[in-house]
């Protein structure tokens, strides 16, 4: 048997293909949507992708299950509980699927999601009757098990979801010990609160340390499970949905996206409602920009963010340094935002000694910032950070509005004062910085590597004050 963890860091995201290298017969188990590593991976052995199961119906990025049925032929699997609007094999409790000398059995393990399974991975050179290892989706993490709250599970509340997420979670305590423990996501992963950066463990291991594992009441397990999640992006339902739907594939949508536009185009777009979107690195947007767009790095949580932050209704014209067109684009295909418009041919060279069109956004020092906190002029100072991330300390005086309600929020910000906006290291201030500049902050700077810089320049921060946290 041959089974490989595919990871994608910048989604937390864990894939399987699991082959029989007898038959040359593989399936793959919770596909990213850029399929391409698993055809070359069949392809170098000489193995046919036959199957692809969907643990459940993913909110934090579309699936690749069309793109596998669309190139191989591959049959799509999903939960008993499953409904989809493509054609696909329904498995409920106890099914089991053969190919050479594996088997895989399913387990349904609801409580994420209605539908939610869980694979159980036997190589029956080995035993026909202990699994070697169970997928566990979004069911079990390690460290953490899937929260039951999210918004996608529509027509079921988390309370009824977290019922079943206990006897899921007790389920799977009962395997052996030694079964190897692969969940869909890692650390950074908003469908659970307290994820390990381990990727595999075993049954056994997660017995002893994680948390929800633990014996513990219905109630107390419920109770323990739903409360401190983190707040969920938007996007999700809007993923959550698309992985039901028989839609296009992420290539067909990519050549209709990577479109080259001039200057004229995007201006023209942009004045039509378009959302223009530079990914550049912090450094080399804040330098120079085109004014009135949303900068979101490359080099980040940018798939997150987009889904955070854009609109996946209205087109998007990206900004990058040529060459990095198409992974901006496809990264945004991951997440469902099929609505790319084209990008900006030659990047920011081809806008030329066009000032009329550019901006620069001020970058701070942490000592420079100290400095001017004792001026005739104070900037207030915004802290974009999480809630719970300001209040394990911040810095003092400083306003908490965090970056996904920076938006709905900027009313409470002066115009009349500068602003000096920080988040822990960077990535996230850059992003705020310019959502305040389209709302019509001319006296913006960025804190130049964030909290992190600060406390590192060994200035003072302050714990935080109940009754003004987030005002």
């Amino acid at each position: 048997m041959f089974l490989k963890q595919y990871y994608l860091g910048c989604l937390a995201h864990a894939s399987y293909m699991i082959a029989d290298e007898r038959t040359g017969v593989a399936a793959i188990v919770d596909p990213q949507r850029d399929i391409e590593q698993y055809l070359e991976d069949a392809a170098e052995k000489g193995w046919r992708i036959q199957y692809v199961f969907l643990t459940h119906f993913h909110a934090d990025f579309l699936a690749g299950h069309i793109e596998l049925r669309e190139e191989t032929g591959a049959h799509i699997y999903l939960g008993a509980r499953a409904e989809a609007e493509y054609e696909f094999n329904s498995v409920k409790d106890g099914d089991v699927v053969e190919f050479g000398d594996i088997r895989l059995k399913v387990l349904e393990t609801p409580g994420h999601t209605p539908e939610g399974i869980s694979l159980l991975v036997y190589d029956l050179v080995e035993s026909d009757s202990l699994p070697q290892a169970v997928l566990t989706g979004d069911t079990l993490f390690i460290g953490d098990v899937g929260r039951p709250d999210l918004l996608a599970s529509i027509g079921v509340t988390a309370d009824e979801l977290a019922d079943m997420l206990y006897d899921s979670v007790n389920r799977l305590k009962e395997l052996p010990d030694s079964t190897l423990v692969y969940p869909a996501h890692g650390a950074g992963s908003m469908c659970g609160k307290s994820l390990s950066k381990d990727t595999v463990s075993t049954i056994g291991e997660q017995k002893k340390f994680n948390y929800a594992l633990q014996p513990m009441s219905r109630e107390e397990f419920k109770a323990i499970v739903t409360e401190d999640q983190p707040e969920a992006p938007d996007y999700f339902v809007h993923d959550a949905i698309l992985n039901r739907k028989d839609r296009a594939s992420l290539e067909k949508t990519m050549t209709a996206s990577l479109k080259p536009l001039s200057v004229e185009d995007v201006l023209r777009l942009q004045n039509r409602g378009a959302q223009v979107v530079d990914v550049r690195d912090a450094i080399d947007y804040e330098g120079a920009h085109l004014r009135n767009v949303t900068h979101i790095a490359l080099d980040g949580k940018y798939a997150t963010w987009c889904g955070t932050i854009l609109n996946h209704d209205q087109p998007i014209v990206v900004i990058a340094d040529p060459g990095n067109e198409e992974e901006a684009v496809m990264r945004l295909g991951r997440i469902g935002f099929d609505n790319v418009a084209g990008y900006l041919d030659g990047g920011m060279a081809s806008v030329g000694d066009r000032e009329d069109l550019i901006t620069k956004t001020e970058r701070v020092t942490a000592p420079a910032l100290a400095d001017l906190r004792n001026g005739a002029r104070p900037p207030i100072i915004v802290d974009v950070r999480a809630e719970k991330e300001w209040e394990t300390g911040h810095i003092d005086g400083s306003v908490n509005v965090p970056l996904n309600h920076l938006r709905e929020r900027v009313d409470q910000l002066s115009k009349d004062q500068p602003l000096a906006v920080h988040c822990q290291g960077g990535y996230r201030s850059a992003i705020a910085v310019s959502l305040l500049e389209q709302a019509g902050f001319n006296n913006v700077m960025d804190l130049v590597g964030g909290f992190k810089a600060w406390q590192a320049t060994g200035l003072e921060t302050s714990a935080p004050v109940a009754e003004t946290s987030a005002s």
